[in-house]
Order: structure tokens, then sequence, then C-alpha cells
């Protein structure tokens, strides 16, 4: 029988890059030009791998399927992404919340494909996000959830929350050394 595997799966924006804000409401960039990694990200990555986590971002990007982000410039984007952080896969839910799908979050879609195909123990896994939606995808898949706490994040039910990605790798650290 083949042991499986824990996973850090990470948010993209508000998480990994920044997020654009206007009127204190989170929004995804639409460019690449707007496309900023936060500092940092690739070494508190590295940490998780170090310490044997596959690295998972999975994000919504509703602005596919209303044609104001071009798939070209979402791939452009995760190019320049997975040059820059060594994270294992991304998975994007491209669909409209009104489209049903099961991957948007803060359904558990993309978190259960990845899972599939990673041979990952969800339940000994952790989900890091910066709004309720990631949190609610981290809680229905019965991952430990970790919010960076934003302005804009409206939630109440993680695990943890911490202000920045690397506190929250040292909250994901901690919790491993139980």
């Amino acid at each position: 029988m083949t042991t499986k595997r824990r996973a850090a799966f990470l948010d993209r924006d508000g998480v990994l890059n920044r997020a654009l804000i206007r009127d204190n409401r989170a929004y995804a960039p639409l460019s690449l030009n707007d496309f900023h990694l936060y500092e940092g990200v690739e070494r508190d990555v590295a940490r998780l791998k170090a310490q044997g986590l596959v690295c998972v971002v999975f994000t919504n990007q509703p602005e596919v399927a209303r044609k104001t982000l071009d798939p070209d410039i979402l791939k452009s984007m995760h190019d320049r992404l997975r040059a820059a952080v060594d994270v294992d896969d991304v998975y994007v839910c491209p669909h409209d919340p009104d489209d049903g799908c099961l991957c948007h979050k803060p359904k558990p879609g993309m978190l259960l494909a990845a899972a599939e195909r990673w041979s990952i123990d969800l339940a000994r896994s952790f989900v890091v996000g910066d709004r309720w939606r990631d949190i609610g995808a981290g809680k229905a898949a019965n991952c430990y959830t970790v919010l960076i706490d934003r302005p804009y994040s409206e939630c109440s039910s993680a695990d943890a929350r911490v202000h920045d990605l690397t506190e929250a790798v040292d909250a994901i650290l901690a919790r491993l050394e139980r």
C-alpha cells in the first residue's frame, strides 16, 4: 500500500501575488503587467517543500468565463509563477460561479482532483487562503485551514489566522512538528 502524501494548497491572488484592491474588494490581475509576486514567496514555498509537502496552487479565475481575462495571459501568469516559485501543480477554475461546476471555491473540486493526481491525504494537508472561499474549500475537503487575514477576507472559520505567507508557513511547520 502506498502512503499518501501531505500537501499545502495555496490560493494564488492575495497569497502568492498581489490582488488588486478597489473599494476594499480584491480582484485578480487581468494583465501580466499587474501580476506581481509577493517578496519571499519562493523562500516560503521552498520551506514547505523541504518538509516533504506537495505544493499546489488553486485559484478561481471566473474572469476567463466572463471574457475579461485572456486564457493566454493567464497561462503566461502561471508560467511566470512556476519560473519563480517551485510549485508542483496549478489548478484553475475558469468558470463563473453561476456555471454550477464542482471546482469553483468554496467547492472542493480542485483539491479533490489534486488529491487524486498526487496521492494526497487531505485530512493531513493544509489550505492557505486570503478569503472565505479558500477556507470553505479547505473545510469541505477536511484540510487544516490558514487564513491570511486581509480587510476583504470575510472569514471567521479558519483554523489559524496570520498576517502573511511567512506566518502561514510558520503555522504549518509548527503543526507538522506536533
